[in-house]
């Protein structure tokens, strides 16, 4: 999955060349949202078999990252999206966006869903998911309504 800008392909969440990226998102998370409505995972849970983490690098190291986690045999949850702040704006979260959906669609998923904020700060995210096709849903998997909460979930028969 190469672009012009940056390559997006599947790594390890364990390599240490992520700390910025994991020490950057985990600050975002904590920024303003209470920490029972936090439900990122820890990064060495992103390392299991069910979990497909894809990382953007540019030529100067890692920019951005995200996965996929397969929570039923049809059904995929999006986990740990985030771009560093110095590379926003080039459209790299709707090219990750992109390839973590592709991604699902080819290991057979039928639907993408994900949790994300509802404080200022995931604005931006839920813009960004709300162009891509999501809508809101109620809670799935695990969760369970939240305020702090926002569900959103695709079709992915619907993608071109």
């Amino acid at each position: 999955m190469d672009g012009k800008d940056g390559r997006i392909g599947r790594e390890s969440p364990l390599e240490a060349d992520l700390d910025l990226l994991f020490q950057r998102h985990a600050a975002d998370m904590h920024a303003d949202t209470p920490p029972e409505s936090i439900h990122m995972l820890p990064r060495e849970a992103l390392a299991r078999p069910e979990i497909a983490f894809f990382v953007l690098r540019e030529a100067v190291g890692p920019v951005a990252m995200g996965a996929v986690k397969r929570i039923a045999p049809d059904h995929g949850e999006i986990k740990s999206m985030h771009v560093l702040a110095e590379a926003r704006g080039r459209g790299y979260s709707r090219r990750l966006l992109a390839a973590l959906a592709a991604h699902a669609r080819s290991e057979g998923m039928a639907r993408l869903s994900l949790e994300t904020g509802v404080q200022p700060t995931f604005v931006a995210a839920r813009a960004l998911y709300l162009r891509a096709g999501f809508s809101e849903c109620g809670p799935f998997g695990d969760y369970r309504p939240d305020p702090n909460s926002v569900f959103l979930t695709l079709d992915l028969s619907k993608l071109d």
